[in-house]
Order: C-alpha cells, then sequence, then structure tokens
C-alpha cells in the first residue's frame, strides 16, 4: 500500500473536499484522489504520472517512534572502524536471528493494521444504498449495455478547467452564484445531489448541436486565458462557466435520450417477439398488472365492508383546471380524458394504471375491448365510454360520485404505476350542481389522501395567483410534514409571460411560498390549451420552451426539476420505493385479519360451510326449483277435490241467492225447470268460467306456497326465507294463465248443467246429500242468534227496534207460512202501524231487510224438511212424478250444480298438471336467473352476520394470496 503525499492530488480533488460544500464529513486527499483518479481522471502523454519517490513503504513497525542512533563513545573514525570491523560477524548472525521475528511480526501486524484501515476507510464512506431508489431502471440496465470507457473518452478535459481555478477570487467572496457554479459543475461530472433528484435536461429537437469548448484543440496558452479571465468581473467568469457546463449537459442529454430511444425500440421489438410466440416461454402477468388487481379487489371490499387499505397509490389532486387531467395524459402519452372549457370533467375517481408494452392500447377492467390509443376514432370511443360511465356512476340528484373507474393503460417506454385522477377541488357551487358537490369532493379526496402510504401529486396552477389555491391547504392538512407529496406546477410558460417577478416561480419550486412541504418540486408545461394538440406537439413544446425559457438560463429552475417526462420518472420511482417498503406490512395486516374470521366462523358455525352470497343463492336456487318440481308430484284426486271444494265455496252463494230461491217461489215443476234453466245459461256465459279460473290459479298459488313451507321444516336453512318469499311473489306475477281455455272450459260447463239424468240411486242419494250439507251450512251462517248471546251484553236502542221488528214479522209469517219472499206494500204499511202501536218507530227500510233475513231462513228450514222427503223419491223421479205428488225438482238441480263441479275440476286439474305446473316452473327459473344477475336484490334478500362473514372471509383470503404472489413476483425482479 502507498501513502500518496498531498502534492500530488489534483486540483479537483481538493475542490471536492472544500468546507463551502456542504461535506459532513471531510475526506483525505490521500485516500479520495486514487478514486476521483480512476473514476475522472484521463491522463495523456502531457501530464505526468505521479512520481514513486514521494511514497515510501510502511508497515505496522514503521508507525512506532524512531530511536535516534547512539552516538559513538569516540569521535576517532579509525576506532570505528575497527569495532565495525571486529564484531561485524556477530552483528550479522544477531541481525539474521532475529530476522524470522521480525518478518513473522510484520506479516501479523500489517494484516491487523490494512483490516484496521479499510475498516475505518469504509465507515467513512455513506451509504449508498438508502439512495438507490432515485436513480431510474433503466439506468441500471443501460449501464450493462453501453461502453463506459468509450464514454469516458468523450468527457472533456477537466485538466483543462482546472487550470484557470488557482487563478480565479476566492470561492467565498463570490457568493452564491459561484456556490450553483460548483452545482452544476459536479452534478454535470455525474455526481449525486443532496436531495437525490435526477439531473435530465431537456432538449428540443430540431436545435442544432451547440459545441462544446472542450471539443476543438485548446490553441490558447494557460497564460493567455488567465490575461483574458483577469479581464473580464468575476460575473462574466462565472458565466462563461455556466454557460459551457450547460452546453456540455446539453450535448451529452442529447446522446442519452438518443440511446433511451434505442433502448425502448429494442423493447418493443422484443414485447412484440413475444406477443408473437417466438420465445416458447410461460406467459406471466406483468408486476403492475398484478398489483393493480389487488387495488381493484381492494376497492370493492373497502367499499362494501366500509374499510381502507393502506396500500401505496398516486393521488392526483388539484383545484378544477388546474391541469390535473393534462398532465396525467402527458404521463399516459395519450389524451384519453374528455375535455370541456371550465366545467368539471372528472365526475367520479378514475383509477389509471400504467404499465410498458409493445402497443400503445387502453382497456377497462370489466371490459375486454382494447382501444388503440395510435387511432383517433379510438380515442374518440375512449373519451366517450368514460365520459358516459362517469355519468353513469353518479346518481340522480347528485353531481360527483365515489365510484371508481379502472382503466390500465400500456404503451412502449410508459412508466409503470398506479394513478387515480379525483375531481377537481372547488370554492363555490354553481348552478346546475347538487348542493353538497363541495363537501362530498372534499371527503372523497381526503378518503384517498388519509392512505398514510398514498403518495400525493400536488397539481398548482402557475398562471393564477398563489394565494387563490384551494388544494394547497388540503395536501398540508393531509401531509403537514410533506414526506409523501409532490408538488408540481403546471402553466409554467403563462406564468413566466403573465408575472411581473418571475422569482415567484423560484419560490414555488423551492417550497418557500405555500405552507406545505414536499418530496420534490417540479414545473411542466402541458401545452398551449387547444384540445386539439397531439401528445407529441406538447412535448415539443414543453422541450422548446423550457430549451428557451430564462427561468432554467438564469438558474431560477434547476434541471431535474422540469418536463414532465422527469416528474414520471420520480413519481414511478417513488411509488415502487412505497410499494417495497409497505406491501409485506399490509400482508401481514390481511393475515391477521384472516385469522380473526377464521376463528369467529369457527366458534360460531362449527358445523357449516364457508358460503357466501352467490354460493349460498345457487344453493336456495336448487331447493326452489325442488320445490316446484314437487308439484308434479300431487296426485289427480287431490287437486280435483281441492280445487272442487274452492269453486263451491266461491259459487254456492250465487247458486242459493240468485238461482235456488228465485226459481222455488214459482208455483209449478215446469216454471222451476225454466227459469232454472235460463239463470244456469246465463251464469255459465259470463260468471262461471271466470270463476272457475281465478279458483285454479289461486289454488295453484296455495299449492306452491305449501310446498315451500312442507320443505321448509325438513333440513331448510332460514336464511333463504326472504328470498324464496321473493321468488314466489315475482313467479306468480309473472305467471299469465292461458286464457285459451276458456272458451273450452264454458262449452264443457254448459253441457254438464244441461243435463238433468240421474242414472241411478247412489247419485240420487249424493244429490241428496250434497243438498242437505249445503242448506245446514247456510243455516249455520246467520249470525242472528250467535251474535245476540255471544256478543251483546244488553240491547241497544237500535237492536230493540230490530227485534221487535223480527216478532212482528214471525206473527205475520205463521199466518201465511206460504209467503212469497217479497212483502207487499200494504204489508209493509200494516207492520210500521203496528210497532208504533207499541211505541216503536221502525224505518219501512228497516222492515224489509228484516223480513228478507226471516224469509230466507224459513225458507232454508222448509227446503231442509224437503230434502228429507226426497230422500224415498228416485222411484218417482224415475217415473217423472206421475201420480205423485212429491215433487223433487230442486233435488235435480243440486245434481246439476255438483257434477258441473266435478267436470269443470276434473278439465282444471288436466290444464293444471299438462301446461301451468310447466310454465310456472319457467317463470320460477327466468325469476332466479334475474336474482342471480341482480348482486342488489341478492344483498337484500340474503342478509346476516352469517354471509358477510363468508364473503369478508372469502375476499380476505383472496386478497391475501394475490399480494402473497405480488410480493413473490416483486422480489424475484429485485
Amino acid at each position: 500500500m502507498l501513502r500518496v503525499g498531498s502534492a500530488v492530488a489534483c486540483m479537483a480533488c481538493r475542490n471536492l473536499v472544500s468546507p463551502n460544500m456542504g461535506v459532513r464529513f471531510r475526506m483525505p486527499l490521500q485516500k479520495l484522489h486514487p478514486l476521483s483518479r480512476a473514476i475522472h481522471h484521463r491522463y495523456n502523454a502531457s501530464v505526468n504520472p505521479p512520481h514513486r519517490s514521494a511514497a515510501r513503504h510502511f508497515t505496522s513497525m514503521s508507525r512506532l517512534p524512531m530511536q535516534p542512533p547512539k552516538p559513538p563513545p569516540g569521535g576517532h573514525g579509525g576506532w570505528r572502524y575497527q569495532q565495525h570491523r571486529n564484531f561485524w560477524m556477530l552483528r550479522l548472525a544477531s541481525r539474521l536471528l532475529k530476522l524470522r521475528y521480525i518478518v513473522l511480526g510484520s506479516a501479523v501486524g500489517g494484516g491487523y493494521t490494512a483490516k484496521k484501515t479499510y475498516e475505518e476507510w469504509k465507515d467513512m464512506l455513506p451509504d449508498m444504498d438508502a439512495y438507490n431508489w432515485v436513480i431510474p431502471d433503466f439506468f441500471w440496465e443501460m449501464s450493462k449495455q453501453i461502453d463506459l470507457d468509450k464514454l469516458t473518452k468523450m468527457l472533456p478535459e477537466l485538466m483543462e478547467i482546472a487550470k484557470f481555478l488557482p487563478e480565479l477570487p476566492d470561492l467565498d467572496k463570490i457568493g452564491e452564484n459561484f456556490t450553483f457554479l460548483k452545482s452544476i459543475l459536479f452534478t454535470g461530472v455525474g455526481s449525486k445531489g443532496a436531495s437525490g433528484q435526477r439531473l435530465l435536461l431537456a432538449e428540443a429537437p430540431g436545435d442544432t448541436p451547440v459545441k462544446s469548448a472542450t471539443d476543438a484543440p485548446v490553441t490558447a496558452t494557460p497564460e493567455a486565458s488567465s490575461k483574458q479571465f483577469r479581464k473580464s468581473s468575476d460575473k462574466e467568469k462565472v458565466d462563461q462557466l455556466q454557460e459551457e457546463l450547460l452546453r456540455t449537459q446539453v450535448k451529452y442529454q442529447r446522446m442519452l435520450e438518443r440511446l433511451e430511444r434505442e433502448n425502448k425500440d429494442l423493447r418493443k421489438v422484443v414485447l412484440q417477439k413475444d406477443e408473437k410466440g417466438i420465445h416458447q416461454r410461460k406467459v406471466k402477468k406483468s408486476l403492475i398488472d398484478m398489483y393493480s388487481e389487488v387495488l381493484d379487489i381492494l376497492s370493492d371490499f373497502d367499499s362494501n365492508y366500509n374499510t381502507q387499505d393502506h396500500l401505496p397509490r398516486v393521488v392526483v389532486v388539484g383545484d378544477q383546471s388546474a391541469g390535473k387531467t393534462s398532465v396525467l395524459e402527458m404521463i399516459a402519452q395519450a389524451r384519453i380524458f374528455p375535455r370541456g372549457s371550465g366545467e368539471m370533467m372528472t365526475r367520479s375517481p378514475v383509477k389509471v394504471t400504467l404499465s410498458e408494452g409493445p402497443h400503445h392500447v387502453a382497456m377497462f377492467k370489466d371490459s375486454s375491448r382494447e382501444f388503440d390509443l395510435g387511432k383517433e376514432e379510438d380515442l374518440a370511443a375512449l373519451r366517450h365510454e368514460i365520459e358516459l360511465r362517469m355519468r353513469k356512476s353518479v346518481k340522480e340528484g347528485q353531481t360527483v360520485s365515489p365510484e371508481t373507474i379502472s382503466l390500465s393503460v400500456k404503451g412502449p417506454g410508459i412508466q409503470r404505476m398506479v394513478l387515480v385522477d379525483l375531481p377537481g377541488v372547488i370554492s363555490t357551487v354553481t348552478a346546475g350542481m347538487a348542493a353538497d358537490t363541495k363537501e362530498t369532493i372534499f371527503s372523497i379526496s381526503k378518503n384517498y389522501m388519509q392512505n398514510p402510504n398514498a403518495i400525493i401529486l400536488c397539481i398548482q396552477d402557475g398562471s393564477v395567483d398563489a394565494e387563490r389555491s384551494i388544494v394547497t391547504d388540503l395536501v398540508s392538512q393531509m401531509d403537514p410534514q410533506g414526506k409523501r407529496t409532490i408538488f408540481v406546477l403546471t402553466k409554467v410558460d403563462l406564468a413566466e409571460k403573465n408575472l411581473a417577478s418571475p422569482n415567484r416561480i423560484q419560490q414555488i419550486v423551492e417550497g418557500k411560498l405555500f405552507p406545505m412541504k414536499a418530496l420534490g418540486y417540479f414545473a411542466v408545461v402541458t401545452g398551449k390549451g387547444s384540445a386539439g394538440e397531439s401528445i407529441d406537439s406538447i412535448k415539443d413544446y414543453e422541450e422548446d420552451f423550457f430549451q428557451n425559457s430564462r427561468l432554467l438560463r438564469d438558474g431560477m429552475l434547476k434541471t431535474h426539476q422540469v418536463t414532465t417526462k422527469n416528474l414520471s420518472l420520480a413519481v414511478s420511482d417513488c411509488f415502487w420505493k412505497m410499494v417495497r417498503e409497505s406491501v409485506e406490512q399490509q400482508a401481514d395486516a390481511f393475515k391477521a385479519s384472516r385469522f380473526n374470521l377464521e376463528t369467529e366462523w369457527k366458534n360460531n358455525y362449527p358445523r357449516l360451510r364457508e358460503l357466501d352470497r352467490n354460493e349460498l343463492f345457487e344453493k336456495a336456487k336448487n331447493e326452489i326449483l325442488d320445490e316446484v318440481i314437487s308439484l308434479s308430484q300431487v296426485t289427480p284426486k287431490h287437486w280435483e277435490a281441492i280445487l272442487e271444494k274452492k269453486l263451491w265455496e266461491r259459487v254456492s252463494i250465487h247458486v242459493i241467492e240468485n238461482i235456488y230461491l228465485p226459481a222455488a217461489q214459482t208455483m209449478n215443476s215446469g216454471t222451476f225447470n225454466t227459469t232454472v234453466d235460463i239463470k244456469l245459461k246465463q251464469w255459465t256465459d259470463k260468471q262461471l268460467p271466470h270463476k272457475a279460473l281465478e279458483v285454479a290459479w289461486e289454488t295453484l298459488q296455495e299449492e306452491f306456497a305449501r310446498f315451500m313451507a312442507e320443505y321448509k321444516g325438513k333440513d331448510q336453512d332460514d336464511i333463504f326465507d326472504k328470498l324464496k318469499e321473493a321468488v314466489k311473489d315475482e313467479s306468480i306475477k309473472r305467471h299469465k294463465w292461458n286464457e285459451t281455455a276458456m272458451d273450452s272450459l264454458r262449452v264443457i260447463q254448459h253441457n254438464t248443467l244441461e243435463d238433468r239424468s240421474i242414472t241411478d240411486k247412489p247419485q240420487w242419494d249424493a244429490a241428496i246429500q250434497f243438498m242437505e250439507e249445503t242448506l245446514q251450512a247456510r243455516l249455520k251462517d246467520s249470525p242472528y242468534w250467535k251474535q245476540r248471546w255471544m256478543s251483546w251484553t244488553s240491547r241497544s236502542p237500535e237492536q230493540h227496534i230490530c227485534n221487535e221488528t223480527k216478532k212482528e214479522l214471525e206473527r205475520l209469517l205463521k199466518l201465511h207460512e206460504d209467503h212469497t219472499a217479497y212483502l207487499a206494500n200494504d204489508e209493509v204499511t200494516t207492520v210500521r202501524k203496528n210497532l208504533e202501536g207499541r211505541g216503536v218507530e221502525v224505518d219501512p227500510v228497516l222492515i224489509k231487510d228484516t223480513w228478507h233475513q226471516l224469509y230466507r231462513r224459513h225458507f232454508l228450514q222448509k227446503a231442509l224438511h224437503h230434502c228429507n222427503l226426497c230422500r224415498r223419491g228416485f222411484y218417482y223421479y224415475q217415473r217423472q212424478f206421475v201420480d205423485s205428488e212429491l215433487e223433487c225438482n230442486d233435488v235435480v238441480l243440486f245434481w246439476r250444480i255438483q257434477r258441473m263441479l266435478l267436470i269443470t275440476a276434473n278439465t282444471l286439474r288436466q290444464q293444471l298438471i299438462n301446461t301451468e305446473v310447466r310454465r310456472l316452473e319457467k317463470n320460477v327459473k327466468e325469476v332466479l336467473e334475474d336474482f342471480g344477475e341482480d348482486n342488489e336484490r341478492k344483498v337484500h334478500l340474503i342478509t346476516g352476520r352469517r354471509v358477510q362473514l363468508a364473503e369478508e372471509l372469502k375476499k380476505v383470503r383472496e386478497i391475501q394470496e394475490k399480494l402473497e404472489a405480488f410480493i413473490e413476483a416483486l422480489h424475484e425482479e429485485k
């Protein structure tokens, strides 16, 4: 190891460790010079290498203090020579004996000292691993593909610049301008600034290459150059050096951009070959696509269960019309968003997943259509689709919606990240907006920004007064330390043109004007304000502006703070740094949540499977279909019995009151039969078929509900009750009875009622029994005495009047047992006068109503007595009641009614089994299909903690699995 003297260290190395540079540690020149020489210096024939005479070998023994030689005892040289001559053998032997110890000790001590010195040097160097995220990924890839030796040979001769440095004035006296020069100098040779930002200069296409001062051979001597510098002022010298360095940086920036374009084209070719299947390898999802898929699942999970995940995403916020959408389009390299002049266009959050791909395309999460962003018609269709989705997401009576629209954009050279474009912050609610629009926008913005791992991209319009900014206060509240905020000043071209003091822009990008802090400050230009501008034209305009802007030329803006290209690189780096730092923590949080949910399920539902809402719906669907199929298993006898009973209950009152009673008032059997035939014909033509179909439809509904209730009693899960009830109601509502069968049913009923021939005695007896049961049932329906003894506690005045009227009419009926069904007017007057004589005032209408009820009861009792007499009348019926005073025409009537009920029930049963049950089953299937597609209805019908727990557990498992897969892919890429 050589210890190099300070005289050999170059002047550039001395400036590197100047105390004015803000370096916290002072590195020895002896240590710094070999490193700087290996990286930056290129010696030629005119520069002499360091002289080796200035170096000396040293070991661990050399660190010990040197003992001065002992003076000789005498001053005579001969004595000294004689002594040396006499004892040189002994001295030689002693030194040879000590040599092995010296060698051994030197080896051990030298190794230890070398190790210790290495550790000291290592500790003195800063830890640069923490700043690796600042350098873009393409830089590391480019370092593998570019020959750095060739690039180093093209660098300017810094020794030529160093010759002028001794002649310059004292650096401390020059002040801020020279400090800026030194920062530019060392940034230009490739070192990192203290902020860790990138240094990328924009170059306008079409500018002629600026020739550096180092490209031409230097003909002037150092003495002439120094005289030239002395004639100029210190400021002019600084400006000259600054301009030369800027030109040099522009030159190499052009080279860098050319290499980036070539790398971009090569990557595009490789990706296209992979798509065509030239490389037969397993296709994997890209890292950003996997991450975006996790965010999509988390978005649904957060909205359904009112939670908030903490996975990183870039949140784009800003005042309305500040240029948020334009910045996002520049990063995505396509005009993909709807545009408007001064009106609110972003009405809901739009999540844009940016990734690299061979073709520039866009696609929605829930659609398979690809929009080619290179075609204007596809761009117009994409903007229309985004606008349509935004309007659909906004509910009636609102202006903005919290529902997120998910869009992915792929293309060559696009930086990988996930951005969320939020509605612009407003200060005033204008006409046509909902009253709560301002509060809703603030709520949506805070909901996204309160994520501790979200990167806030704060967009500020540079063309308006800074005091009018609203979003800066909101961002400072959510991120007061500025640890995850990137500030972007838009419309800098208008700001430079309109502002009287350009220093105000410098104050903004240095973080001194707004009451907020940020990781970095950027200034961008997003076009001239025309909606028809293309991305390429905007890029050209932006590069041309910053190339000629005095903001950059005068040092008010740093080169790494301008252009959307530098912005996208910095945002992408910050995004992935945040992802790497937080994703494992989020995966652990979901793992703990999964354990808690599984424990709750085991304790509360130990014998049930974990079925989510969709699986429960499928289970309920199968059960309902089984219940509908079971309707076809009902026996014909059961159907006919139910139909006959219900049909008679529906028509019995009409038969007794409107057919039997009027016909019984006739004097002979001919008139009775004529009246019955006419009334039966009228009834069959108008009412009977409709009544029959109504009864059949009601019977089908009741049997369907009965089967559902019986199935529930077995192993039915009560969680399906609301769903089954809704399916039953909707199916019945949709079911339409086949009306074409009504005409045939009417003919059958008419022919049946026309038949009067009772063929045998059992049919006669059945008719007698049917008539007797009907008459007895009608007598029991009379509520008069039941209400009197079961409900009345004491007679009211009205009840007293009714009771007196009944008694008076009973006397009249006893005197005339064969009285007709109606009272004559003189009879009504007689009854009223008799009641007035007893002090009872009664209305004639009440008299007639009371007579109707009394006579009806009297008639039913007489008919029941006549029915008993006709039990033995079948013989006389066969002889058509010849030579007999007994007439049983009413028995024949009830036989005709009974037979009509039997045949109608049989006809309806056939229609039910053959047609209606199948149509009902089809309706049930359609209803279930519709319910299955309607998630909101399923959520409303299948509810409970059990369903919520199963759904949440399934989602958490899916999220955890995808996060683990993403982390594994992230480690593989790293």
